[in-house]
């Protein structure tokens, strides 16, 4: 039997994906199981069993079994693609020892030590020991050896969702260089675990031993076991090929390999990557993430909660578009693509910053979010088009901060997530940027992105370029609109690019 399908698992905030791809990146079948991204015991807490995770996979890849033209005889490898900076310890058994905290959690440890000796002064002199203090605040695990010691004292592994799910899968405690995307020790710039002199060990005080190995993308993390093949049904002794996080094999599945395609993700968080094979730091002490292709960069601007407002607004103020859409048996998504439409580009004067929850790279910690220019003619429709325009323009901003950096200037987009599934926001997105917009052929992106990683990795292709010319095209493209793009080119220059450096001193008497 020839073995010319490939298995992708896709971890992602929402739900987890069991998906069948060719050798041509078609979609040959998919399996989801919805899960609750996290629960919280307290506010600002985003926690899960990493159980939930295992077990929705599971029954995902059970489901895949059933479905009509599913021959697992003919799948090659299977790749592995989670969400982000989703933390999880492990006893010497192998067992959670607390629940996950979730990459949405926002839990702070502040009063740390800073970092001291040469590395302190050398922050200090070069301005960045906030930011350094920053890091040091958001890291998970100074929060679990400040509030809880008893963990981090019995923990023997300490691993991102992805080697979490590599272990369940393989029996190894492995992960992929592409998964390390948090904080941790990691050396974005050699794509390894950090020097054992660097200031992260100072930072961020965790035993080496208690970190995973790592393999380079596209690498053999090992065999699917045979009590994993019992609890899944993947077939025993099947390759697991390292692939990378989900918005890398995003950026990879929507055919973004060189820095001039930029690539926009229209999800819970909104971002702009583009790949580069250099590195380059868009933020002094920021880093640019591991790429889903091996040795690359990806340069990434993130909005937090990007699209996380689109579903505030439909929940808040969309429930007669809900109404309708179940009354008609449409999806509800056309009808909001009608608000967009009945009102004109710029919303008359409506403008939106989308910083509901800030970090450092978008901008800085004191950001709040901003609707300005409100008049008696604005209604629920104009608030709608305004968070869509806010958002594009934030991500006009990251990539022109990136072309700043790098040098080269994005001529082309390609935009997956949910979002993208929306005509209405793909048109004002070309027109806010004047620039080409493309969807991919497949709605799943990264875990296209994953497949393409386990291709090359099983050698079904031999390179990335040639697996991203077999493996990915563009379903529809949209034009930008000379006149409408010099509306918002007015509106982002005179308007949106002013408003944080006005606002900024009320954002830190209000974080004050």
């Amino acid at each position: 039997m020839t073995k010319d399908h490939l298995l992708a698992i896709d971890n992602g905030t929402q739900s987890v994906r069991a998906l069948i791809f060719d050798l041509r990146g078609n979609l040959l079948a998919k399996a989801r199981v919805p899960i609750e991204p996290y629960y919280s015991t307290a506010p600002g807490l985003a926690e899960q069993d990493p159980n939930i995770f295992w077990d929705a996979l599971c029954k995902a890849c059970r489901e895949l079994w059933r479905m009509e033209g599913v021959d697992r005889s003919r799948i090659a490898a299977a790749a592995v693609t989670t969400q982000r900076s989703t933390m999880i310890n492990l006893d010497t058994d192998g067992k959670p020892l607390r629940p996950a905290i979730v990459w949405l959690d926002q839990r702070r440890t502040e009063g740390l030590p800073p970092v001291s000796g040469l590395w302190g002064a050398a922050f200090a002199v070069a301005g960045a020991s906030e930011t350094v203090a920053y890091l040091q605040a958001e890291a998970e695990w100074n929060w679990i050896r400040t509030h809880q010691p008893e963990v981090a004292k019995d923990t023997h592994k300490y691993l991102f969702l992805s080697g979490y799910l590599v272990h369940r899968l393989t029996g190894k405690y492995v992960d992929s260089v592409g998964g390390q995307v948090g904080y941790v020790p990691f050396d974005y710039q050699k794509q390894a675990w950090e020097a054992s002199w660097g200031w992260k060990w100072q930072a961020l005080p965790i035993r080496p031993e208690l970190l995973p190995d790592l393999i380079p993308v596209a690498g053999r993390l090992g065999e699917i076991t045979p009590d994993a093949a019992e609890a899944t049904g993947i077939p025993a002794g099947m390759p697991l090929i390292a692939a990378a996080a989900d918005k890398a094999c995003e950026v990879l599945g929507a055919g973004c390999i060189e820095p001039e395609y930029g690539c926009l993700s229209y999800g819970t968080s909104a971002t702009i990557n583009t790949t580069h094979k250099r590195y380059i730091e868009i933020v002094p002490l920021i880093p640019p993430y591991p790429a889903a292709v091996p040795g690359a960069y990806d340069l990434e601007l993130q909005i937090n909660r990007g699209y996380w407002m689109v579903n505030w607004f439909k929940n808040e103020f969309g429930l007669r578009e809900q109404r309708i859409a179940d009354a008609r048996g449409v999806e509800p998504e056309a009808l909001f693509d009608e608000l967009v439409t009945a009102v004109p580009p710029g919303s008359q004067g409506l403008v939106l910053q989308p910083y509901w929850s800030p970090g450092l790279r978008s901008p800085g910690p004191e950001a709040r979010g901003a609707i300005v220019g409100f008049s008696d003619v604005h209604t629920r429709a104009h608030l709608y088009r305004a968070i869509l325009e806010g958002l594009a323009y934030a991500l006009r901003e990251g990539a022109e901060r990136t072309a700043r950096r790098s040098g080269v200037r994005p001529t082309q987009l390609r935009v997956a997530g949910g979002g993208s599934q929306s005509r209405a926001a793909m048109q004002l997105t070309a027109d806010i940027f004047g620039l080409p917009v493309a969807r991919p052929h497949v709605y799943e992106a990264s875990g296209l992105g994953a497949a393409i990683d386990a291709a090359v990795g099983a050698g079904l292709h031999p390179d990335f370029p040639a697996a991203v010319a077999a493996m990915t095209r563009i379903r529809d493209r949209f034009e930008p609109d000379p006149y409408v793009h010099q509306v918002y080119d007015d509106l982002y220059r005179k308007v949106y690019l002013k408003m944080y450096d006005r606002l900024k001193p009320l954002y830190q008497a209000m974080r004050r």
